[in-house]
């Protein structure tokens, strides 16, 4: 495949590209990201047979919802993630969820892992709950994992994972007790995989799940969005949530500023405390 132009920054191809990203999942190409577009596509463009962004383009404009504009999307999303990312914050969800069901005894809780890439999360989390209930008489909460893009969705149901992927930040004790070798990859084992439901899901254009949630993730996702965008996905959130509920976000994220439906948690670190009161958001 041909290298970018110089001015791809402002052509016509990278607009065009751009307004699908938009569209689909409510995220912009910022300028310090542009870069990232070529490294991005080439695979991409390779498996389809494309020379060049402007026959991308063409083709795009042919078929906007069908599955190459799923693979130009998924592409362009950032879906860096491992399992046990951020291993404390992991860890504090659980304990979080202890204390909710101290308050709220023989009731199920729901926890939605949002972005959730190919799945690492939700299953570290599945993980950890499954330990949990049996050291600590935990009820295996519900976990709902949403992402916009059908083909990371794709993989996390399936549960599996390159050798690379499975030593990211997973120890060796789990991995051999929730995963199969299979030819050179590690496949999730069933009754991992049943503990958790994947959905798709857009953050900037979709109500959020039926019922609601006590713990929500969303870690490393607002970033992405524009700020009007930004208020609406914590509109979103937040509706979906029950008075109390606490929310995480990623490292570099923050509500504070944001919006007045999250205040900081006074009892868990880094959470934000989902605020009472009536939650307008956009029509759809």
């Amino acid at each position: 495949m041909p290298a970018l132009c110089p001015d791809f920054a402002s052509s016509r191809a990278l607009q065009a590209i751009g307004k699908l990203l938009e569209a689909r999942a409510g995220q912009q190409i910022a300028a310090n990201r542009v870069w990232r577009v070529e490294t991005a596509l080439t695979p991409m463009l390779r498996a389809h047979g494309i020379v060049s962004m402007d026959q991308l383009v063409v083709r795009l404009s042919a078929d906007r919802h069908g599955p190459l504009a799923d693979a130009v999307v998924d592409a362009l999303l950032n879906q860096e993630t491992s399992f046990f990312r951020d291993a404390g914050v992991i860890e504090q969800v659980v304990d979080a969820a202890r204390e909710l069901q101290k308050v709220n005894p023989g009731k199920r809780l729901r926890i939605w892992s949002a972005g959730c890439s190919v799945g690492q999360e939700p299953y570290s989390l599945a993980m950890l709950f499954a330990e949990a209930a049996l050291t600590h008489q935990m009820e295996m909460p519900e976990i709902i994992a949403t992402d916009v893009s059908p083909i990371a969705l794709a993989r996390a149901r399936a549960g599996r994972y390159s050798q690379f992927e499975i030593q990211r930040g997973l120890p060796v004790r789990r991995m051999v007790s929730w995963f199969d070798a299979q030819q050179e990859d590690w496949v999730a084992r069933p009754d991992l995989v049943r503990r958790v439901q994947f959905r798709r899901h857009n953050l900037a254009k979709d109500p959020a799940p039926g019922g609601k949630f006590d713990i929500v993730l969303c870690r490393n996702v607002m970033l992405y969005f524009a700020q009007a965008v930004r208020a609406q996905v914590f509109a979103t959130l937040r509706a979906g949530m029950r008075e109390g509920g606490l929310l995480v976000l990623g490292a570099g994220e923050t509500a504070i500023g944001q919006t007045d439906m999250f205040v900081p948690s006074e009892r868990f670190r880094g959470f934000y405390k989902a605020q009472s009161g009536d939650v307008v958001t956009m029509s759809r």
